[in-house]
C-alpha cells in the first residue's frame, strides 16, 4: 500500500471534520461523503482502500455521534437495535461481494444509487412522523427486511449506508426523521465497523489515514449534532438538506467515475 503525504494526511483530518459535520446532522447520511472525499480529496488511488478505510472511519465517526444524539434522547433504542442486528450479516455479505468488484465500477454503481435516494427522501421530506413510535409486531418484520437490505447494499459499497438507513427506518417506522438520524447512527457503526474488518482481513486498510479522519470527525460531529437539532423544528429541513448533499455529491462521483471507466 503506497505511503501518503503529509499533505494528504492533513485533508484526511480535513476530510473527517467534514463528514463528522455532516454525520451529526443528517445521521449515517453524512457518510456517502467518506469514500469520495477518500477519493478525490485525499488522493487515495485505490478505490477499495478507499472504501475500506472510509468504513472505519465512518463507524468510528458514527459512534461518537450516536453519543451526542443519545444524550438529547434522539434514538429509539429497540427499533435501531433490531435494524442492526439484522443488518450486520447482510453487510458481512455484501462487503465480501463488493471486495471482488471493479473499483469504480463499484462508484458508479453507488452513485446512481445515491441518486434514487435523494428523489425518494425528497418525495417524503413534508412528513412529520410519529414520535412515540415503539418496536413491536407490527413493525418488527419491516425493520428485519429494511436492515437486512440496507446491511447488504452498506457493505457492498462499503460505506456505512445512513442515506438507505435514514429512509428506511422512517418507512418501517413512521419515526421523525430527528429520530431516524439518531437511531441511524446505532446502524451506521456496526455495518461500518462489519465492512471494515472485512476488508482489513485483505489488507484493504490504511490504518493511520483512518486515525486522523476520526480525529478530524469527532469535533465535526459536535457541531453538526447541534445544528440538527436546531434544524429539526423547522418542517422538512433536514430532509431537504439530505437529498440535496446526497444528490450533489452523486452527480459528481457519477462524472468521475464514468470518465475513469472511458466512458464520458
Amino acid at each position: 500500500m503506497p505511503t501518503l503525504s503529509l499533505l494528504q494526511y492533513l485533508l484526511g483530518a480535513a476530510a473527517g471534520s467534514l463528514v463528522g459535520f455532516t454525520l451529526g446532522l443528517v445521521g449515517g447520511g453524512g457518510s456517502i461523503l467518506a469514500v469520495p472525499l477518500m477519493v478525490y480529496l485525499v488522493g487515495v488511488d485505490n478505490p477499495h482502500v478507499a472504501i475500506g478505510t472510509s468504513a472505519l472511519a465512518v463507524a468510528a465517526n458514527a459512534a461518537a455521534n450516536l453519543l451526542n444524539h443519545a444524550r438529547r434522547g434522539n434514538v429509539k433504542w429497540p427499533c435501531a437495535s433490531l435494524f442492526a442486528l439484522v443488518g450486520v450479516v447482510g453487510a458481512f455479505f455484501g462487503s465480501s461481494l463488493g471486495k471482488a468488484f471493479d473499483g469504480q465500477k463499484l462508484l458508479a454503481l453507488f452513485a446512481l444509487l445515491m441518486l434514487v435516494v435523494a428523489a425518494l427522501m425528497l418525495r417524503g421530506r413534508d412528513s412529520e412522523g410519529d414520535a412515540a413510535v415503539a418496536l413491536g409486531r407490527g413493525n418488527a418484520p419491516r425493520l428485519a427486511a429494511f436492515g437486512g437490505l440496507a446491511g447488504a447494499l452498506s457493505g457492498f459499497f462499503g460505506i456505512g449506508g445512513g442515506f438507505l438507513i435514514v429512509p428506511g427506518l422512517m418507512a418501517a417506522t413512521r419515526m421523525p426523521i430527528l429520530f431516524a438520524v439518531g437511531s441511524s447512527l446505532v446502524a451506521v457503526t456496526a455495518f461500518g465497523l462489519t465492512t471494515a474488518l472485512n476488508y482489513a482481513r485483505s489488507g484493504l486498510v490504511d490504518w493511520p489515514l483512518a486515525v486522523v479522519f476520526i480525529g478530524g470527525g469527532v469535533a465535526g460531529g459536535l457541531c453538526g449534532a447541534w445544528l440538527a437539532t436546531r434544524l429539526s423544528r423547522s418542517q422538512g429541513t433536514l430532509n431537504l438538506v439530505s437529498a440535496a448533499m446526497i444528490g450533489a455529491t452523486a452527480l459528481y462521483m457519477l462524472y468521475r467515475s464514468l470518465g475513469a471507466l472511458g466512458v464520458i
